[in-house]
C-alpha cells in the first residue's frame, strides 16, 4: 500500500509527538515546532532569493542550517518523557555559526544604527526569517520554563538570529545596498 499524506487522527485537533503521546494542536511544545518548521520554510525562501542574487557560496551554509533545524524540530516534537534515538545538535552546531558570524562580520562597517529590513529583497528575506526564528526562540524559552527542553536548542536559536541579522547585513553590502537606516520621530 503506498504512503498516505492523510491520516485522519488529527480530525479533531490533537496531533501525535514521536513517542506516541498526543497534545492539542495549540500546545505550547506543537506551536514551538511548528514555528521552527515556519523558520525553515522562510530559510527556503531566502535561500531561493540569496541564489537569484549571485550568492551561491552562501547556498550551501543555509542548507546546512535548514538541515539542523529539522533536527531541532524532530527533538521538540518528541515526546520528553520517553528516551528516542534521535539526531542532536552539538555545541560545534552554535561554534559554526559564531565562525561564520565573525567571517561576515569582519568585512562589514561598524553598525552606528538601528536598521530596518529593506533595500532587496535578499536582505529583507533574511530579517523576515531573523524574526521568525526569535519567535521560535521565545516559544522554546516558555516550553522550557513547563517541559524540558534541550539547553542547546535555545542556544543555537538565539545564535541563529544572531547570525541571520548579520547575513541581512552581509547580503546588503555586498550588494552594494545601503542600509536602512531608522530614523525616529522628534520628540517634540
Amino acid at each position: 500500500m503506498a504512503f498516505r499524506i492523510y491520516t485522519r487522527t488529527g480530525d479533531s485537533g490533537e496531533t501525535s509527538l514521536f513517542g506516541g503521546r498526543r497534545l492539542p494542536k495549540d500546545h505550547l511544545r506543537i506551536d514551538t515546532y511548528g514555528t521552527v518548521d515556519e523558520l525553515n520554510a522562510f530559510l527556503g525562501l531566502t535561500n531561493d532569493h540569496l541564489a537569484e542574487a549571485g550568492f551561491h557560496d552562501l547556498l550551501s551554509e543555509i542548507k546546512g542550517i535548514q538541515d539542523l533545524l529539522f533536527t531541532l524540530g524532530s527533538r521538540l516534537a518528541s515526546d520528553p518523557e520517553k528516551e528516542l534515538d534521535l539526531p542532536g545538535l552539538q555545541s560545534d552546531d552554535v561554534s559554526s555559526l559564531e565562525r561564520a558570524i565573525d567571517r561576515m562580520d569582519a568585512e562589514l562597517p561598524e553598525l552606528r544604527n538601528f536598521i530596518l529590513p529593506g533595500g532587496h529583497p535578499a536582505v529583507s528575506y533574511c530579517h523576515v526569517s531573523r524574526c521568525v526564528c526569535r519567535r521560535a526562540e521565545r516559544l522554546a524559552v516558555a516550553l522550557a520554563a513547563s517541559e524540558p527542553v534541550d539547553e542547546i536548542i535555545l542556544t543555537y536559536l538565539n545564535r541563529l538570529s544572531d547570525f541571520l541579522f548579520v547575513l541581512a547585513r552581509y547580503v546588503g553590502h555586498r550588494l552594494g545596498r545601503a542600509e536602512v537606516v531608522w530614523a525616529p520621530r522628534d520628540s517634540s
